[in-house]
């Protein structure tokens, strides 16, 4: 079993001394856990100290007082439906870690609610996909230290680490002042000040490497804007003009990667929208998704881009 914390291990004993037919002993629970008989006998002793009723056998073991249950968790069906759709989009991710960590809270909820809701929630369980393509076709992959970079974020300090460009593959050192996890569909990103580059930046985590976090704290400048973050670095980007048929369009202006700064019916079922998008590699690949329900109008750069891309996907050699 991986390393937990010492909260989330003492949780997961209380519920083992719990549901156990029988007593359980050290050398079984430090096994479990992959701890020392040392750091059961602590646990033990937390335990006594917030009153939860451990008893002991010399030759059978530990266990809990005859009828203690851990406090049910009191939630509605509905709260409960809502939990599990977020815990099914977390499960659904490709990241290895956040999947093994939401079946843990999964686990934790089961063990702790009345009865009565326990098959509703089973039910959820089996029969609520989120997002099938990812659920059923994505490998899981480490995620890249997103539960590090969010304890930087928590606390306020810097992070280093090694960074992979997608262009040419190379790596560099580089030192952010975190601000803010993205989620993009099939990946996640850290938004931040890069002391490199004296400008704001966007990494993806799988991409980064030797994630460390620094003692240096930061001070932001003023309360952090979401919206102005994830966007704010198309604001000076190209302007770029399409026609969407209609048919497209709920799809496109739903995950569309940037602000929409016109929209507008120029005909029949076609709708012309105007956006910024800094990197037209990305944006070019993007709009590639749409076939031929999208058509670039402008910039020429684009157009450009978006020839030399088919030629190179029909390409034979």
């Amino acid at each position: 079993m991986s390393r937990l914390k010492s909260s989330e291990r003492r949780m997961k004993l209380i519920l083992m001394l719990q549901e156990s037919k029988r007593r359980l002993t050290v050398d079984e629970l430090a096994e479990e856990f992959g701890v020392t008989r040392r750091t059961i006998f602590r646990d033990f002793n937390v335990l006594s100290e917030i009153n939860v009723p451990v008893t002991w056998d010399k030759y059978s073991g530990y266990g809990v007082m005859e009828g203690y249950k851990v406090p049910p968790l009191m939630f509605t069906s509905k709260e409960l439906a809502t939990i599990m759709v977020g815990l099914n989009f977390v499960k659904s991710q490709v990241d290895s870690s956040m999947v093994e960590d939401a079946r843990g809270v999964e686990l934790k909820i089961k063990n702790t609610i009345p009865n009565e809701l326990k098959s509703f929630m089973e039910s959820l369980s089996k029969h609520t996909v989120v997002d099938p393509f990812l659920h059923f076709g994505a490998e899981k992959t480490d995620g890249g230290n997103w539960y590090l970079i969010s304890s930087a974020i928590s606390q306020k300090k810097k992070i280093s680490f090694r960074y992979t460009a997608k262009s040419d593959g190379n790596k560099t050192d580089r030192e952010i002042e975190p601000y803010l996890l993205v989620f993009y569909r099939d990946h996640w990103n850290v938004i931040g000040f890069s002391k490199k580059r004296e400008a704001i930046r966007n990494f993806v985590l799988d991409r980064m490497e030797n994630v460390k976090i620094l003692d240096e704290e930061f001070t932001a400048s003023e309360e952090i804007n979401a919206e102005a973050l994830i966007f704010g670095s198309n604001e000076m980007g190209h302007e770029i003009e399409v026609h969407v048929q209609e048919s497209a369009d709920r799809a496109f202006t739903a995950n569309l990667p940037t602000k929409i700064i016109k929209k507008s019916a120029v005909k029949n079922k076609i709708i012309k929208v105007s956006f910024r998008f800094e990197n037209l590699d990305y944006i070019n690949e993007w709009l590639l998704q749409f076939g031929d329900k999208i058509k670039i109008l402008s910039p020429k750069k684009l157009i450009d881009k978006r020839q030399d891309l088919l030629k190179k996907m029909l390409d034979p050699s």
